[in-house]
């Protein structure tokens, strides 16, 4: 099993469920509802993050009843929050065996931000020559948004305003389908729990990392612009996979993005210029 997994009670925040008034008048049943949600939601927050921290390595075999056994609760909670798990991607349930660790690999990373960097590079480019003045303003606010929440240090708040952010400079593209694949493909690394955040870099980096993309769209110069986003996401997903990499097993490949430089804007090279000598 190696480490033991963390106990509910500790590092997850509590969830609004956990909130009920003694004398909120709910009857006995809504109450024993509401207490089981809020099992479940630490369960799954507890797990997750176990798994994300490589606590549960790749590829492991656990039953529902010794999970449930580590975390002091009962079966159902634990049963409600593996399918929650299944769902985002993070395990697969094996039939009469137990629940199978997925995480998130190398692979997994490496492939969504492929795919991130063939939509939002030229995304990029084209709101710097493109975007009206109402998109720019918005791309302009969100940053100063970012930048409000790491004074605050509100990592929620500053995540939701960084998918704003490049929800905006997409907005500028007009197609509403690119948008919505470059949410999907976030969420599909961070509703895993993945995050460079508070562990390779903190929220004043990422916030940099975005500000020449933001001063390159705002004085119209889409090459600056595409060579900002493309070395955001190359950094971010490099961080990422370094992350996830399973010790002795994985190895980063840290030009994993050469291939798409050399030959997804034109042969030879990158949003950024031609790429170095082999």
């Amino acid at each position: 099993m190696g480490r033991r997994l963390r106990r509910s009670t500790r590092r997850v925040r509590p969830v609004p469920h956990d909130i009920v008034s003694p004398q909120g008048g709910r009857s006995r049943g809504e109450r024993g509802t509401m207490a089981r949600v809020s099992t479940t939601e630490r369960v799954f927050a507890s797990l997750r993050e176990s798994i994300v921290a490589g606590e549960f390595p790749a590829g492991s075999l656990h039953s529902i009843y010794r999970l449930a056994d580590l975390l002091e609760v009962s079966r159902t909670p634990v049963r409600e929050a593996v399918l929650r798990l299944a769902d985002i991607g993070l395990v697969t349930i094996e039939r009469n065996r137990g629940v199978r660790i997925r995480g998130v690999s190398v692979a997994d990373v490496r492939e969504v931000f492929e795919l991130r960097l063939m939509i939002e590079v030229p995304a990029a480019a084209y709101a710097a020559a493109h975007a009206d003045a109402e998109t720019v303003a918005t791309i302009e606010a969100e940053l100063s948004a970012m930048r409000a929440c790491v004074a605050h240090d509100d990592e929620a708040e500053f995540t939701a305003h960084d998918r704003l952010l490049h929800h905006a400079i997409g907005a500028a593209t007009g197609n509403a389908r690119l948008q919505a694949e470059v949410a999907t493909l976030r969420d599909s690394i961070q509703a895993r729990g993945a995050s460079t955040i508070s562990r390779s870099r903190d929220m004043a980096d990422v916030a940099q990392e975005h500000a020449p993309i933001v001063a390159a769209i705002s004085t119209r110069d889409p090459a600056a612009a595409a060579a900002h986003m493309e070395e955001h996401l190359v950094h971010t997903a490099s961080l990422l996979m370094e992350q996830v990499a399973t010790p002795g097993e994985d190895v980063v490949d840290l030009d994993w993005a050469r291939g798409l430089r050399d030959h997804l804007y034109l042969p030879g090279r990158s949003a950024s210029g031609p790429s170095p000598a082999k």
